[in-house]
């Protein structure tokens, strides 16, 4: 007996964000390893460095475990691109400071970061480009804005 698979009314569009979001994800990891960092290490160093920030904080934005988090700063300092430190606003608080080093990574990483998207972006013509980022950017603020609730929440994506 053969089981006949419902027609599709619709383009996967599951599919199509998943398959460019991990190849982007793949091609981003190989270009930060260059210099020898994570997207994670790139994420926690330039958010660390927009304002004084905890290491719950950074996590939150990184959309990153309590474990995850503890190994990517412990991976920064050991290559001496931060540190943890107590914070100037609240004493019992410690944030994550960016080393001058550090700094100067996540100048290089930041430039990495947008090569590839330039790269990605660089593959449509212009009208299809804008017509893209105009679109994923209504979803993200408008009817995709909140994930659905559900007994099995899907994983988040990385903010």
């Amino acid at each position: 007996m053969t089981a006949m698979a419902p027609s599709r009314t619709q383009p996967d569009l599951s599919y199509l964000l998943d398959h460019t979001s991990h190849v982007l994800r793949t091609r981003m990891a190989a270009a930060l390893s260059e210099i020898g960092l994570t997207a994670r290490m790139h994420c926690v160093l330039v958010h660390a460095l927009e304002e004084e920030r905890t290491q719950a904080q950074l996590a939150e934005l990184g959309d990153m475990d309590k474990t995850t988090m503890v190994v990517t700063v412990d991976a920064l300092e050991a290559a001496g691109l931060a540190e943890r430190r107590p914070s100037s606003k609240d004493r019992r608080a410690r944030i994550i400071a960016v080393t001058e080093e550090g700094a100067q990574v996540a100048e290089r990483s930041q430039g990495l970061v947008d090569q590839v998207h330039r790269d990605a972006l660089g593959a449509l013509p212009e009208p299809t480009r804008t017509a893209l980022l105009q679109a994923l950017n209504q979803l993200t603020e408008g009817h995709l804005a909140t994930p659905a609730e559900s007994p099995r929440p899907a994983r988040r994506a990385r903010q």
